[in-house]
């Protein structure tokens, strides 16, 4: 019994985050299906993280591998991101590498070792941040230099050895990094769609 609020504490920034980026996947549709994709996949492996712990607390048997759904969300997901803000802004030879060489990466999961794994995980989140910002510098669209930036945090918290920051699991703080980091990313995308417009 003392594991439960634990365990629904943990559950519940992961819920949040999958609801962030639900939301975005949907009013982002209308303005670019692939960054609504990247919106999509994130959501779903959130949420897929979440049913893992409720099933684990409630002594279901569920098997989510949330290493898979991590790959997908990181390695194929945040591309999408950057794919749909390259795309919005005229620059398609780009877009269509960072999707071509995501779904490469994305398809060798069985190939890689567990380093190799924490090494494209990185990858991935270095080249779709660094896409953001420098495309938000350039279109001076503030939400996609603060979802950029907050990004980056996240992917720089993951790769860091610490359990818990001010009494927090670090489970918890990239949740809510990577929810702030999407709706700002959302909220950049619409901008940059407006401005075309």
């Amino acid at each position: 019994m003392a594991g439960r609020p634990a365990g629904w504490g943990a559950a519940l920034p992961g819920a949040g985050l999958g609801a962030v980026c639900l939301s975005a996947a949907a009013r982002t549709a209308q303005i670019h299906r692939g960054a609504a994709a990247g919106f999509l996949l994130q959501a779903l492996a959130a949420l897929a993280g979440v049913a893992g712990v409720f099933g684990t607390l409630l002594g279901l048997p569920l098997a989510a591998d949330s290493q898979a759904g991590t790959w997908v969300s990181t390695v194929i997901g945040f591309p999408l991101l950057a794919f749909g803000f390259h795309w919005l802004n005229g620059d398609h030879s780009t877009a269509n590498v960072l999707l071509g060489g995501a779904l490469l990466l994305a398809a060798g999961f069985e190939h890689f070792t567990e380093e190799g794994r924490a090494l494209v995980v990185q990858s991935a989140t270095v080249v779709t941040c660094i896409s953001i910002l420098t495309l938000s510098i350039f279109t001076m669209n503030f939400y996609g230099l603060l979802g950029g930036l907050v990004l980056s945090l996240a992917g720089l918290l993951s790769g860091m050895q610490v359990e818990t920051l001010l009494t927090l699991r670090k489970e918890a703080v990239l949740s809510c990094l990577l929810a702030a980091g999407n709706l700002a990313c959302h909220w950049a995308l619409r901008t940059q769609h407006l401005d075309l417009d």
